[in-house]
């Protein structure tokens, strides 16, 4: 997925296929197709197995879009129908399976039926179009591509790879993670009101509770509210994904901001200390598993937004919304009313602090402020020192909440940490992110593809300039180019390798800086300049960096 000029359609339906296969393996009986009747203990040995079957088994559909071959195509062509049609027939054949749900395996299977369809139609597409050559895709051609100058001219508006697979996993993650949501408690919901029947107002008297005292009355009472059980439990798994889609939109735009920062060389903007852009042992890990981390991280952040959400609409319906409707039951606001004085008495103490700030404690005199009636601002902080503990107090309540839902919100994000700036080192989910980042950077950046594709289609034998002195020499008559076009393409050429040399993030990467400069003059590709007499030798040797290309 480094090379950006590969087709991003086709891996993200095989991404996206296998891990439908995966959220179906988490409760499936028969973790592999070919096994049945496996012990339990067994059974996750097995799954263990299968986690490793089907990427293997879906690996080739990602390798006939690879290579870029017209046998790729017809070998991918028919390994994706075979597939969508043994889906599809099993599906036809047995919709209705006893996992959870009857109509579980159904619903967890369309994303997979999408993705498999999705490969029918685009690989006889591709096929269709055909690849420019038939020959073995090397380096060269993803260099010799116009789509990273394109990249430069439009100011990074395509879609990264990494980028765009991310994204579609993370996608069909909230799917798979809202359908088992909602399997695993729907269901049993429906159960517990089809048994509700008159034994159940001995079973609240038995705990002093008396609904009524008819109990066919009870039996709708408790009817009703296993109803609204249900309602909350869907409106707060509704609103998780909802939270969802928009983190993960979110993420994708300051995904693309970070990368165009870090091209810039603002490496501030993501590390809060000096770093060098370049592959390392921690980022190649962190690249390969980036997809799988963060669909795990979505996935969690779900699960635990759904029941955070829960609690709050039971909260709502159950001790707001229902008393009111009713008349009775009105816990809440028996107890506001009762600690009303106290409440009285906090919000005028910081209504007198915030008018006695305004109007006596500053004047203004010839556009600057200042304290005013230092002694009466001393004797009301000393009056009002017990009143501010309990605003404290509650300031500090309002402050947890206010973290936690912050936090639960932002789980599902690894493009920002949840700790301070300070401390973002310890959060495992950004520094996955952060280290993702040095590799991605460092092997597709758009600048450098650029300027090596030029000098690739310079220096090659097979490049347009090398066509044009062929044709020449053969004797083949070609139109002069127009004057202005001629020098607006050196201009942009020149624009082009000037952004290339001072580039902070590319300015490491250089020869002379590789083998003259140590690990403490160049730091984020930027030399440390520290006297006159060094910055002039580094000067002098800027004006030679063209020649050093």
């Amino acid at each position: 997925m480094i090379l950006e000029t590969q087709a991003k359609g086709l891996a993200m339906a095989v991404f996206g296929l296998v891990f439908s296969k995966l959220a179906v393996l988490v409760i499936a009986a028969e973790p592999l197709p070919f096994s049945k009747d496996t012990p339990a203990e067994r059974k996750e040995y097995m799954k263990i197995v299968a986690i490793f079957y089907y990427p293997v088994l879906y690996y080739p559909l990602l390798v006939c879009g690879t290579l870029q071959l017209k046998a790729g195509y017809v070998f991918g062509t028919l390994l994706s129908f075979s597939h969508f049609g043994v889906l599809l027939w099993q599906k036809f054949d047995c919709p209705k399976t006893p996992e959870i749900y009857k109509f579980y395996s159904l619903l967890a299977a369309l994303p997979q039926l999408a993705c498999l369809a999705y490969l029918c139609v685009q690989f006889p597409l591709l096929f269709i179009k055909g690849p420019k050559t038939d020959e073995v895709r090397t380096i060269s051609d993803d260099l010799d591509s116009s789509y990273y100058t394109d990249y430069v001219k439009s100011l990074l508006k395509k879609r990264p790879s990494a980028l765009a697979v991310s994204a579609f996993v993370a996608f069909m993650t909230i799917y798979h993670t809202a359908l088992l949501l909602v399997v695993l408690v729907v269901p049993i919901l429906h159960i517990v009101r089809a048994g509700i029947d008159e034994n159940i107002a001995f079973l609240l008297l038995g705990f002093g509770i008396v609904l009524s005292d008819d109990r066919m009355e009870v039996v709708r009472i408790v009817t009703f509210y296993t109803w609204l059980l249900e309602v909350c439990y869907l409106c707060a798994m509704t609103l998780s994904c909802l939270v969802s889609l928009v983190m993960l939109m979110r993420s994708m735009v300051l995904h693309r901001s970070n990368l165009k920062g870090l091209y810039k060389g603002d490496v501030y903007n993501i590390y809060n200390s000096q770093k060098t852009i370049q592959p390392s042992r921690p980022g190649v890990v962190c690249w390969m598993g980036l997809m799988g981390y963060q669909a795990a991280i979505v996935s969690l952040g779900m699960a635990i937004q759904t029941l955070v959400f829960f609690i709050c609409f039971l909260f709502l319906v159950f001790l707001i919304i229902i008393p009111v409707f009713y008349g009775r039951n009105l816990i809440v606001f028996q107890m506001a009313g009762m600690a009303w004085p106290a409440w009285v008495t906090l919000i005028l103490v910081t209504l007198l602090q915030h008018i006695t700030a305004k109007f006596a404690f500053i004047k203004k005199e010839a556009g600057t402020r200042d304290l005013n009636n230092r002694d009466s601002l001393f004797l009301l902080t000393y009056l009002l020192f017990l009143v501010n503990v309990v605003v404290g107090l509650i300031v500090g309540i309002w402050r947890m909440v206010i973290t936690a839902l912050y936090n639960i919100i932002h789980l599902g994000r690894i493009d920002i940490s949840l700790l301070h700036r300070t401390s973002e080192s310890y959060d495992p989910a950004y520094s996955y992110y952060t280290n993702f980042l040095k590799v991605e950077v460092s092997q597709s950046h758009p600048v450098m593809k650029a300027f090596c594709g030029i000098l690739l289609d310079m220096m090659m034998e097979g490049g347009r300039v090398g066509q044009k002195i062929r044709d020449a020499e053969e004797g083949i008559q070609e139109k002069r180019q127009d004057k202005t076009s001629t020098a607006r393409r050196i201009r942009l050429r020149w624009q082009l390798l000037y952004t290339l040399v001072n580039n902070p993030s590319l300015l490491g990467s250089r020869k002379h800086f590789q083998t003259l400069q140590t690990t403490d003059g160049v730091l984020n590709g930027t030399p440390n300049r520290k006297s006159k007499k060094g910055s002039k030798k580094e000067e002098a040797k800027t004006t030679e960096e063209p020649s050093d290309l």
